[in-house]
């Protein structure tokens, strides 16, 4: 079978959602999984989710990006005037899941090497992979922080990529628990920690997995 690329959404702490999608997905040697950020924070298994991209990482060729919450962990281990915000933003469930939720040395080391080794983005032959959202009119080596992590497509939805590419995002959570499918951009953020699901999206044959925090699987065409 010819190799996949296999774009996961906003986990968010998920970890049963992301056992089940993985098991249904069935990654294989030859395939790219790009993961759109997000893994830590608002669920109860951080911890347990960068646990199975690093085994993920050991199967299949792994392509982790950089949300914002990662963003925000890394900044408060090194700068402890930026921890409060983090811990309000989500960090409380995440440091918890480490087993201490006011300990910022319970993060292994193997964990924050893994987030400090993310993308800004990822670009192929025909599509765009990021975390939150564009400059349509820059080149992807151009993009700045706040486009890629932060802004929020309620705030603003981009056109088209210069470069024609279809892209592919996550970080705006779309509460229907629906794809926002746009043409040329999708947005597979479906809400997983807050009751909707977590999204597997073949962007070369436009196939859907989605699962839940508890076990459930749904697959769309």
């Amino acid at each position: 079978m010819p190799p996949r690329t296999i774009a996961i959404g906003d986990v968010h702490g998920c970890r049963i959602a992301l056992d089940t999608l993985l098991d249904a997905v069935g990654p294989r040697a030859g395939d790219t999984i790009v993961t759109l950020g997000d893994y830590i924070d608002r669920g109860h298994d951080s911890r347990g989710v960068i646990d199975r991209l690093l085994d993920l990482r050991r199967r299949c060729r792994l392509v982790p990006l950089l949300g914002n919450h990662e963003q925000m962990l890394l900044d408060a281990l090194v700068d402890p005037s930026r921890r409060r915000d983090w811990l309000e933003f989500g960090g409380v469930a995440t440091l918890a899941s480490y087993g201490d939720d006011t300990d910022f040395g319970a993060v292994p080391a193997a964990h924050v090497d893994f987030l400090e080794s993310c993308l800004d983005y990822h670009e192929t032959p025909t599509h765009l992979f990021l975390h939150a959202s564009y400059d349509e009119s820059l080149p992807m080596a151009e993009q700045s922080d706040y486009h890629l992590r932060w802004e929020s497509l309620r705030d603003r939805v981009p056109g088209p990529h210069a470069s024609g590419k279809v892209a592919v995002v996550g970080h705006t959570s779309q509460k229907s628990g629906e794809v926002l499918d746009l043409g040329h951009l999708i947005c597979i953020d479906t809400y997983c920690h807050g009751g909707g699901w977590l999204t597997a999206l073949d962007v070369d044959t436009g196939r859907i997995w989605q699962a839940n925090d508890s076990g459930r699987l749904r697959g769309g065409s």
